[in-house]
């Protein structure tokens, strides 16, 4: 920790912005010793991903912040419930680059399965979930759930699981007692997430708690309709019955109906997803997240100015007016 608030020092650094956990502890500490003029932590989601103990460590972190950027309302209103106080808390949206969700037109559906190793049957219609095998909080067994009864409806759904993670096996064994053994395909980590998106017809997410999905702003920016729980910052993206729909965590039979209503209506789902490629070119840009978190740093950076004038004015004896009146 020293060693980290001397290479601070040294470098006379004015910004330090963490990213999670572990940099909010140890790099609010150290640039709290390092007396860094601006100090910025983040959190990026809510509830089910830290330990009571890390919970408590980051709270303390917070407190050595000069402000806290959160990546949706719903992790604001968190915080403030975790008595963090709201004018603390800086809401900045990702950006997300609509092109890296873009492919060229022309290019053939049955080579795009190819790639993906999903099976060149020209009737299958695919929903698919992007999410990691790691944690329960993706509650993939929802998902499942969901998607057979999907399958009771339109037999000739199939259903990808995009993600790598120690709760596959358990996962793949859940979709075979469902039912599901042939229709459900396991593709581990995809690094071919667009080529996935634009043969999926419907995109899925069944977590149980989020901050702001990523994975929701891929879907929306391949133009596709999306179907997720109403938990984090889900509402904050997905305009209900205009890009896709939100359904209660925990509510299969709601989630299965919705993907089916999509399914029938392959139109519908067409304009949902251009719907939704729009909002996410509007409201989650890159721009405007550089744009946002750069107006962060300047209004701080003045803050912190006006605060040493301020200081040093009155270890002179000669207290100013403040310049903001």
């Amino acid at each position: 920790l020293r060693r980290l608030a001397r290479y601070l020092r040294e470098r006379r650094i004015d910004v330090i912005h963490t990213q999670d956990f572990y940099t909010n502890v140890f790099g609010m500490a150290g640039a709290a010793l390092a007396r860094v003029p601006v100090r910025i932590a983040s959190r990026f989601e809510t509830l089910g991903w830290r330990t009571d103990a890390q919970n408590k460590a980051e709270r303390g972190a917070f407190r050595l912040a000069h402000a806290v950027n959160a990546n949706s309302e719903a992790v604001k209103q968190y915080l403030v419930g975790q008595n963090l106080p709201a004018q603390k808390i800086a809401v900045i949206y990702y950006g997300f680059d609509v092109a890296r969700v873009t492919l060229a037109p022309d290019l053939e559906r049955g080579r795009l399965l190819d790639l993906l190793g999903l099976p060149r049957e020209p009737l299958r219609r695919f929903v698919t979930i992007v999410a990691n095998l790691r944690h329960d909080v993706k509650n993939h067994p929802m998902f499942l759930r969901a998607a057979q009864r999907v399958k009771a409806e339109v037999p000739e759904a199939a259903f990808v699981l995009a993600g790598e993670g120690e709760l596959t096996e358990p996962l793949r064994v859940m979709a075979g007692e469902l039912g599901l053994g042939s229709d459900a395909f396991f593709i581990g980590r995809c690094e071919r997430v667009a080529e996935l998106l634009s043969i999926s017809d419907v995109c899925v997410l069944s977590s149980k708690a989020e901050g702001f999905s990523n994975s929701i702003l891929e879907y929306m920016a391949a133009a596709r309709a999306v179907v997720v729980t109403d938990v984090g910052g889900a509402r904050e993206a997905v305009v209900e019955g205009e890009t896709g729909y939100l359904v209660d965590s925990g509510d299969e039979a709601a989630m299965a109906g919705r993907i089916v209503s999509l399914l029938g209506d392959p139109r519908r789902a067409r304009l949902m997803g251009r719907r939704g490629r729009e909002v996410v070119e509007q409201k989650f840009s890159r721009r405007r997240q550089l744009e946002e978190t750069q107006a962060l740093y300047e209004r701080l950076l003045l803050r912190a100015q006006e605060e040493q004038r301020l200081k040093r004015g009155a270890e002179e004896g000669a207290p100013q007016e403040s310049v903001h009146g």
